[in-house]
């Protein structure tokens, strides 16, 4: 059983496949749960009422009704949007559900701690980890495209197994502890060298557990050729933002893929464009997509990927559960970087002459939310 602090080995053997946009992703995921023989156990940050959710809550019912043991852990928060007749129906076909951290003043500040991961795992064999939340903006049955650009990775191998224990732990542990300001102290596992079905479990524990972030700068600081990083909302530690000046100083090809003006965010966007100065005179390139919402969490250093729920952002890294699968399969790393590539063909790349010629009014809007974001992670901390 996984225990607060475990640090998950590299394991060979597996099979990876990148799964684009809802279309595709949600459909494999129900096909695999209503195939399902033993158990099937979802861990969801964002769940609410509409036809997706209809059809995820319709499955996992089914499964149960076959004597399938069905488990949900959902986010108290994230799941506010699912309502009282669909949470009866799915206690009423059996399904065991738990809440993490549901909202109470008493908590005070520990109320922004969520349970952000996105997980779906299958009778112990098949695991499917992303960025996805079951909402109809990453999957509207009756369209061929999702409103929201996402990715999950299908997974099938000893891997799976680390997961069934991140999720077990989790499921037991619900919001027990008391988060605490310092980071565990870790020794990551060394990066082996790249081959056949090879890959870890690397998660984020609300401020406490890092993994997920000591495995990222690790992989900026020793890269090579290149360092793509999709991110929906960009407000990096400093860290990351050192890592990727250097990183881009030494001649690695530094490239971000972030969000356009399509975002659930707006105030989010125009906070982390305060980073854009720096970043362009150190020689990273920055991509905001345009035809849709930019919701992927991806990062491919050389051959390295981490695709899952965390956003690298601070926000996440002090108050969220979060989970990414990476991996170091060629094949895999092959897939990833063709999403990467498609992707930038269908972004505007800003410049830094861009950047010198925006209107006022946007330089308004930029120092102004920047400013406030400063102002509330100050004071959170302090509170912390």
């Amino acid at each position: 059983m996984a225990s607060r602090g475990t640090i998950y080995p590299w394991r060979a053997g597996n099979r990876f496949e990148l799964l684009l946009d809802g279309a595709v992703f949600f459909p494999r995921m129900l096909a695999a749960i209503a195939a399902a023989a033993q158990q099937v156990e979802v861990e969801l940050y964002l769940i609410e009422d509409g036809q997706c959710s209809e059809r995820l809550v319709d499955a996992l019912c089914r499964a149960a009704a076959r004597g399938v043991r069905v488990r949900g852990l959902f986010d108290a928060y994230g799941a506010a949007g699912l309502a009282v007749p669909a949470r009866e129906r799915l206690l009423a076909a059996g399904v065991e559900l738990r809440w993490y951290n549901p909202l109470r003043w008493r908590r005070g500040v520990r109320n922004f701690h969520r349970d952000h991961r996105k997980l779906v795992l299958v009778d112990g064999r098949l695991a499917y980890v992303g960025g996805t939340g079951a909402t109809d903006e990453f999957w509207l049955p009756s369209e061929s495209r999702s409103p929201w650009h996402e990715v999950m990775v299908e997974v099938e191998g000893p891997l799976v197994g680390d997961w069934q224990q991140l999720f077990e732990h989790q499921w037991r542990a619900r919001f027990a502890w008391r988060p605490r300001h310092q980071p565990l102290a870790l020794s990551l596992p060394d990066c082996p060298p790249a081959g056949l079905g090879l890959g870890r479990v690397a998660y984020a524990d609300a401020a406490q557990h890092r993994d997920i972030l000591l495995s990222l700068l690790r992989a900026l600081r020793g890269a090579r050729q290149r360092v793509w990083l999709a991110t929906p909302y960009f407000l990096p530690t400093w860290k990351i933002r050192r890592a990727l000046r250097r990183a881009a100083a030494r001649g690695v090809e530094v490239r971000l893929l972030l969000a356009g003006r399509h975002t659930d965010h707006p105030p989010v966007r125009f906070a982390g464009q305060r980073y854009y100065p720096k970043l362009l005179k150190a020689g990273v390139r920055i991509f905001e997509y345009q035809p849709r919402f930019l919701h992927l969490k991806m990062v491919l250093v050389d051959d390295w990927v981490s695709v899952g729920s965390c956003n690298f952002d601070h926000w996440n890294l002090r108050f969220n559960l979060d989970a990414n699968v990476e991996a170091l399969d060629p094949g895999f790393t092959q897939a990833v970087a063709a999403c990467f590539i498609e992707d930038f063909a269908v972004s505007r790349e800003i410049t830094l002459d861009d950047w010198q010629q925006r209107p006022w009014w946007r330089r308004a809007q930029q120092r102004l939310w920047g400013w406030l974001d400063r102002l509330a992670v100050n004071l959170l901390d302090r509170w912390r």
